[in-house]
């Protein structure tokens, strides 16, 4: 009961997966939520417990905090990775799509929060780090849905900080820029500033400080891992 537990949510492959390896490795009990069924075979050899659903899912997301509390009796870090939202021109983006860019990149984050945020008050501690995007402030046509509900993503961020810090739980966005879970371009790496795309491994190394001792006076950040692609901003 002495070991901290970490949840992450869309984490069967890419960041996701790579944040919840860090964080096994860096002694967390680890629950891992994924539509695919990587997530619960992931979490099976990192000696934690998984669910196969949908973070759009409240039952899924019940499922993954019950569990969790069921085995270890705390959470003390959630992880929301996300999946991939429609992609088209501005204005060609029906109703539909909006909707569903706002269940994948705002409510994925906002569903578990609501669930975790009352254990976390409980024991007077806890941390919720948001995998976000390079552009949530300088938004790029190529990822319309994802940029819009993510500056949404930011304010309300910054609003759950401010109501929570009192009761010592924090959130933070992780802004990741061209990673290597992505197709490379060359157009894309020479965008960038240091001339490569970034890691997996890199994201899941500045989530682990986030979600550490290390990182306890940081709350509200939006913190670019991105290679100086967004330096000016």
């Amino acid at each position: 009961m002495g070991d901290k537990v970490a949840l992450v949510t869309a984490g069967g492959s890419g960041m996701g997966a790579a944040a919840a390896r860090r964080l096994a490795a860096d002694g967390f009990r680890v629950a891992i939520l994924s539509s695919s069924g990587k997530g619960e075979a992931l979490a099976t050899e990192l000696g934690g417990f998984g669910v196969t659903g949908s973070n759009q899912s409240e039952e899924a997301l019940k499922s993954l905090v019950e569990g969790a509390m069921a085995r270890w009796g705390r959470i003390d870090v959630l992880v929301n990775s996300a999946g991939h939202g429609p992609r088209k021109a501005l204005l060609d983006i029906p109703d539909a799509d909006w909707h569903a860019g706002m269940d994948v990149y705002f409510l994925n984050v906002v569903r578990p929060t609501r669930l975790v945020t009352p254990i976390m008050q409980a024991q007077k501690a806890g941390a919720i780090i948001n995998i976000s995007t390079a552009w949530v402030f300088e938004p790029s046509a190529m990822f319309p849905t994802s940029a819009v509900f993510r500056a949404g993503l930011a304010a309300f961020t910054k609003i759950f900080a401010d109501t929570y810090a009192g009761d010592n739980i924090r959130m933070n966005n992780v802004l990741p820029g061209w990673i290597d879970s992505l197709p490379a371009t060359e157009e894309r790496r020479d965008a960038v500033p240091m001339k490569r795309y970034g890691t997996s491994a890199e994201i899941a190394a500045t989530i682990a400080f986030l979600a550490s001792e290390g990182a306890a006076y940081i709350t509200g950040q939006n913190i670019k891992v991105d290679g100086g692609l967004m330096r000016s901003v």
